[in-house]
């Protein structure tokens, strides 16, 4: 019941959606009503406020961290894996999937690092190694997740063979994969917007009329 209890939790964090926040308290847009309409850093950096997405960015990872490290530390000692397997899948599905607004969430990029941070420093430098490669080459954001994501489960089982934590891992990398559908078809289209890359639209007018960046 505790571990239940606590992957409910991680979902309600997982709920928290720091795109929107942090758009509300820099006077931005909705990031859900421009760009690639997701609620997510990359969308926010479309604004052309890099502050505002960096905070996005460490909010979502934080979360995910969070929302493990908690479950982790309040399950019981010999449920202390098979609760923190949990708060990562339960966290970045409340990202994906908020309660706190109408379930239209980001995609999980961010939230899934955080958790990879607490689950291990090793399967989070393997990711975060594999989305730089991929985006310093490419410049496409969805592109270097979707890398990412096939690869975490490999990482994963390498490092503990068939254990809750790749089975976890496994369960996100296929929710990130099915978020980003449009993106894949995008890709394949070669439509997908790059890294950067700013949207006329999510620029906000300041009283002369001139964009405020």
């Amino acid at each position: 019941m505790t571990t239940l209890l606590l992957a409910a939790a991680a979902y309600l964090l997982g709920s928290v959606s720091f795109a929107v926040i942090v758009s509300r308290a820099f006077g931005l847009p909705d990031p859900r009503t421009y760009g690639s309409h997701n609620p997510g850093a990359t969308n926010v950096l479309r604004t052309g406020r890099r502050a505002a997405a960096a905070l996005t960015l460490l909010g979502d990872g934080v979360k995910g961290w969070l929302a493990v490290v908690i479950a982790q530390r309040l399950a019981p000692l010999e449920a202390a894996e098979i609760a923190g397997a949990l708060g990562a899948v339960a966290v970045v599905i409340g990202h994906m999937y908020p309660v706190f607004f109408r379930f239209e969430g980001g995609k999980g990029g961010s939230t899934a690092l955080g958790v990879l941070l607490a689950l291990n420093l090793y399967l989070a430098a393997g990711a975060a190694a594999t989305w730089i490669i991929i985006a310093v080459f490419f410049r496409i954001s969805s592109l270097a997740t979707l890398v990412s994501a096939v690869f975490v489960p490999f990482f994963c089982f390498l490092l503990y063979g068939a254990h809750a934590y790749t089975y976890a891992l496994s369960i996100v990398s296929l929710l990130l994969i099915l978020r980003h559908r449009s993106n894949i078809r995008n890709l394949l289209a070669g439509t997908e917007g790059r890294i950067g890359r700013q949207d006329p639209g999510a620029r906000i007018q300041d009283s002369r009329g001139s964009a405020d960046r």
